[in-house]
């Protein structure tokens, strides 16, 4: 059909790549130099120079899409907080504080920023912020990472030393984001299906100083949690292929919109893999996420894995002070994240996080403690204690 060839041509030109088969593939494939050829002669009509900037009008139409700030997370594996406010300053920026409020994000406007009310180590700068160019985006001292995309890793918060799988990796924010949290230490498994996006995942890590984690092109559904290998893997982040209807930048929304019975497809992918993630033997705790707006991706998904599984894990109460929470779907779903440009200002998203029965059980999960400065749970740091510790190891100082 039509909107589905317009799909295709969105993928290939804007998105992750094909991940369909057959006809359609090659038929978009043995065009694509005309429709980059087409795409540069838009970008010049048009007078950008980035796709994104393509983008505006469908984001000026999809609600509150053109609020959501540029954010900003700090790597602290190359430098820290302080510094880099630093940095924005003698390059003209008006450093506000740290915002009380979503509203004061929501405020923000010219060259002014703010630390995030919510996450230690994110900064926010008003829509449409360029930093492509910036000194410390090409040299991956930041990364550029939206609000709600950081939640996952930040929940997970998995102490220096462990051994940590992502599961559907690429293309890496998350990652490096978790290496950031372990401090370097410990090991990381990552795991993803597209070659290209892993290459392009390698060389973002290398730049945002990442050791101690090992790529894989391989689907994780095939990884066997029995292998040795895996027998240390205490924490997995998993952010399985979903709609994407949570990505307030993607092109004509209704185009966007997936059929039922696509819906289906990926929520019998997604409970499939949530399964198979719980089976890895020393595991103790999860963090499900998506990009999606739907239910059926989400809260379903969770209530029919819990259901499955729910005698050795539980929902765990996460991050109390977030204001939005899951959909009323079953008991408790209101212990799950969510997120959207009109109430958080971030792009749709979805957080569930998962626990298992047993040791250290009875003690109240709601991490992130850092957020409420309680103590910390489990077993030992999370994301949120890192800056106070951060502050003593020696720099790498941008000049």
């Amino acid at each position: 059909s039509p909107a589905s060839l317009q799909v295709l041509v969105y993928d290939l030109l804007f998105g992750k790549g094909l991940k369909c088969g057959g006809r359609w593939k090659a038929l978009a494939r043995r065009h694509r130099a005309r429709l980059e050829a087409e795409l540069a002669r838009l970008k010049v009509q048009q007078k950008v120079s980035r796709n994104e900037e393509l983008l505006a009008p469908a984001q000026a139409a999809s609600p509150g899409a053109s609020q959501v700030p540029r954010y900003v997370r700090v790597n602290t594996l190359k430098t820290c907080v302080d510094d880099v406010i630093d940095f924005f300053k003698r390059q003209g920026y008006s450093y506000l504080g740290k915002a009380a409020s979503v509203e004061e994000l929501r405020a923000l406007s010219g060259k002014k920023f703010l630390l995030d009310l919510h996450l230690p180590e994110l900064l926010v700068f008003p829509p449409q912020t360029d930093f492509h160019d910036n000194l410390l985006y090409t040299s991956g001292h930041v990364i550029l990472q939206d609000k709600a995309s950081c939640l996952p890793a930040f929940l997970l918060g998995p102490a220096a030393g462990s051994h940590v799988i992502d599961a559907c990796a690429a293309p890496g924010n998350k990652t490096s984001h978790l290496a950031a949290i372990l401090k370097n230490k410990g090991q990381i498994f990552a795991f993803d299906v597209d070659t290209k996006r892993l290459a392009t995942m390698n060389t973002m890590l290398t730049r945002a100083g990442v050791t101690g984690f090992q790529l894989a092109q391989q689907d994780f559904l095939t990884v066997d949690p029995g292998d040795p290998k895996y027998s240390k893997v205490t924490h997995i982040l998993l952010d399985p292929s979903c709609s994407g209807s949570g990505m307030v930048n993607r092109v004509p929304r209704e185009e966007a919109a997936p059929s039922a019975e696509r819906l289906q497809a990926l929520a019998g992918f997604q409970r499939k893999v949530l399964s198979h993630a719980l089976s890895f033997p020393a595991l103790r705790r999860l963090v499900y996420s998506t990009c999606s707006l739907h239910r059926e991706e989400n809260e379903d998904v969770v209530r029919a894995v819990l259901q499955e599984r729910g005698s050795a894990f539980r929902l765990v109460n996460a991050f109390p002070s977030w204001p939005c929470r899951g959909l009323a779907a079953f008991p408790g779903a209101e212990s799950c994240l969510r997120a959207s440009p009109a109430d958080t200002l971030t792009h749709g998203f979805f957080v569930a996080v998962l626990e298992q029965h047993g040791e250290g059980a009875a003690a109240p999960s709601s991490l992130p403690a850092a957020a409420e400065e309680n103590p910390q749970h489990g077993e030992g740091t999370k994301a949120g204690a890192a800056p106070k510790k951060k502050r003593r190891r020696k720099k790498q100082r941008v000049k």
